[in-house]
């Protein structure tokens, strides 16, 4: 068996136009590995082809062509299978009105056929900290309260790979932080998470590994570690004492520049590690550092160059 969860091979999608409108391609032949036990982060701009790719996992979506497995079932060979071992928490909060949490989690895994011995019901409303809501109706709950059931119902037959299409957009920082930590949990169990957010810091914290998409096709797919390695520049502030009014000839040779509030800007390479050198050239110009900063490249840096780049070749 592959020691991946998912594996995605040449998956295309293509909406037909209407009325002589222009085809729409989603998807790209775009291949994907997703290995079992990690932490996967699948990011991109909005209309990128995230969703779809999802979609087409959890079989709401049909597929142009191409080839995807779950736990190595094909999606197409053997759906059913494929789609027990899933489960998606997705964007939208779509719930009957007139169901309380506890009926539809047992609806859910009624679907799944779990044995009624064997469902989790209370155990999973209280890990997402709905127990005592267990009864009320599902139209009284708050937006997070939804959000966290989502979270539930995904769980209900206890699948090995979770998706969790922006499962903290629009929630407050607390209730984000009590999802990431049941999140984390599971994650420690072996359950394989794929995530998509907005939220790039999120992803950068959480992901072991992170995949980017963008128009349909798949920009790059590395350990995050080794993606944040792309762009090798590290910013450092310098605060000096001395009123400035344009950059010192000391650091002429540096990629120096002035900041409000007698602050020098100097961008080097991380891999030369220069820092010293920078800090002997302000000496020479005899200034006084009164403060000394660091501003390393991040995900959303790493976002932007490959997204930007990709958009304006397109």
């Amino acid at each position: 068996m592959s020691s991946n969860a998912v594996e995605i091979k040449g998956l295309t999608k293509i909406y037909k136009g209407r009325g002589g409108a222009e085809d729409n391609h989603a998807l790209k032949g775009i291949d994907l590995e997703i290995p079992r036990g990690s932490m996967f982060g699948l990011l991109g701009p909005n209309g990128a082809g995230k969703s779809t790719t999802i979609n087409i996992l959890a079989g709401l979506v049909n597929k142009t062509k191409g080839s995807a497995n779950i736990w190595g079932f094909d999606i197409e060979d053997h759906p059913r299978n494929a789609r027990a071992n899933i489960g998606v928490v997705p964007q939208e909060l779509m719930f009957d009105a007139f169901f309380t949490p506890r009926e539809m989690l047992e609806v859910q895994a009624g679907m799944y056929g779990v044995p009624k011995a064997e469902r989790r019901t209370d155990e999973l409303l209280k890990a997402v900290h709905l127990y005592e809501q267990a009864d009320a109706y599902s139209r009284s709950l708050s937006g997070g309260m939804k959000r966290r059931l989502l979270v539930a119902k995904a769980l209900v037959h206890n699948p090995p790979v979770l998706i969790l299409d922006e499962p903290t957009a629009g929630v407050d920082i607390e209730l984000r932080q009590q999802l990431w930590d049941y999140v984390r949990e599971m994650h420690a169990g072996g359950t394989t998470v794929i995530l998509t957010t907005h939220y790039l810091e999120e992803a950068e914290q959480l992901c072991d590994t992170i995949a980017i998409i963008n128009h349909g096709e798949v920009v790059c797919a590395e350990p995050t570690h080794q993606l944040l390695q792309r762009i090798d520049e590290k910013e450092i502030i310098i605060q000096v004492a001395e009123a400035l009014d344009a950059v010192p000839a000391a650091l002429a040779s540096f990629k120096a520049t002035l900041r409000v509030g007698n602050k020098i800007s100097v961008q080097i390479n991380q891999s030369d590690s220069n820092v010293g050198m920078v800090l002997a050239a302000v000496q020479q110009a005899g200034l006084t550092i009164n403060d000394i900063s660091t501003d390393e490249t991040d995900l959303e840096d790493i976002f932007l160059q490959l997204t930007s780049n990709r958009g304006a070749a397109a």
